[in-house]
């Protein structure tokens, strides 16, 4: 299959994914949601006819891979409800106009190029309005984002020092204790940086406000109450919940490393499917990134460990 077929049956199963989605989600969500899937049902499946036809191509079928997609997205928002179904609208939108833009360059001189620009003009305008516009005033998404973050930082950072710990101790219970340690010293570090940081934030807000109000501007509207605490809790309990991935087969009895390493990949497989999902990242590329991160982590502080041990003599 040449790379102009592929392109061609990669457009076509995206915007027929992207159709089936806001069709199955239809039937989950109540209220403003409803009209808001109302509206872009046609717009996708728009999308879906014109592929098809400026391909030359038959009506697809989503293959096995879209469709598991599809069930575990629609799971998941049978389950969170309605804020989960505008993080996936908002996520969709992303992954769609960073596709079409990187076609775009690509082909933008031929015919592609110009049909993709119509599209384009679909989610920048249309769906824009509609997810983007109505996702801002119900829920934060940065603040999900922040949650699996913390997640990620708290379960590569405190499997490094399990890995550690093990090289240079050897005893589980000695491990335990340590990353133990490690770990709530880390998530009370880090609540703190977000405290400070979010603070921070705030004031250069509150100056730029004065400053617009000096200049006769009206200055921009913003809730910030509670901002700052909020974002420490948030921030520092996800990174607990990441640290104690790698910790808790210590506690019910793994006596090697090797538990934690099996334990924490594949978390972290999950935590980069939903961050690269919610972000608009490839995901493939993301999990890559992050096991390669923990193969890394693992590898050098284990050999510090050892190291450790060997010139100084840590004995347990």
């Amino acid at each position: 299959m040449t790379a102009d077929a592929r392109l061609a049956r990669r457009l076509v199963l995206d915007e027929l994914f992207d159709l089936s989605l806001y069709t199955a989600l239809r039937d989950v969500a109540r209220g403003d949601l409803v009209r808001m899937l109302d509206e872009l049902i046609p717009v996708e499946t728009r999308h879906v006819k014109f592929w098809q036809e400026f391909f030359g191509l038959e009506p697809a079928k989503l293959d096995a891979g879209r469709r598991l997609k599809l069930a575990l997205i629609v799971g998941a928002c049978r389950l969170f409800g309605a804020p989960a179904i505008h993080l996936v609208l908002e996520a969709i939108e992303v992954h769609g106009v960073r596709k079409y833009l990187t076609v775009w360059r690509r082909y933008a001189g031929g015919p592609l190029g110009g049909a993709v620009r119509g599209v384009l003009e679909d989610e920048f305008k249309h769906e824009d309005a509609v997810v983007t516009g109505e996702a801002a005033r119900r829920i934060n998404p940065q603040r999900v984002r922040d949650v699996f973050l913390g997640l990620n930082d708290g379960l590569v950072e405190i499997l490094g020092a399990v890995s550690g710990f093990f090289g240079a101790f050897g005893d589980a219970m000695t491990v335990l204790i340590a990353g133990s340690t490690v770990a709530v010293a880390g998530a009370l570090s880090m609540g703190a940086g977000a405290y400070i940081a979010s603070s921070s934030e705030k004031e250069v807000q509150r100056v730029e406000a004065a400053r617009q109000q000096f200049l006769g501007a009206s200055p921009p509207d913003e809730d910030t109450a509670g901002t700052a605490l909020a974002s420490a809790v948030v921030v520092g309990a996800s990174y607990f919940a990441g640290a104690v991935v790698p910790v808790l087969p210590v506690l019910v009895g793994a006596a090697t490393v090797l538990p934690s390493i099996l334990t924490a990949g594949c978390v972290i497989i999950v935590v980069s499917t939903v961050l690269a999902f919610l972000a608009g990242m490839e995901v493939r590329r993301r999990i890559l990134t992050n096991l390669v991160i923990i193969a890394a982590a693992v590898a050098v502080t284990y050999a510090i460990g050892l190291l450790t041990k060997a010139l100084w003599g840590v004995a347990v």
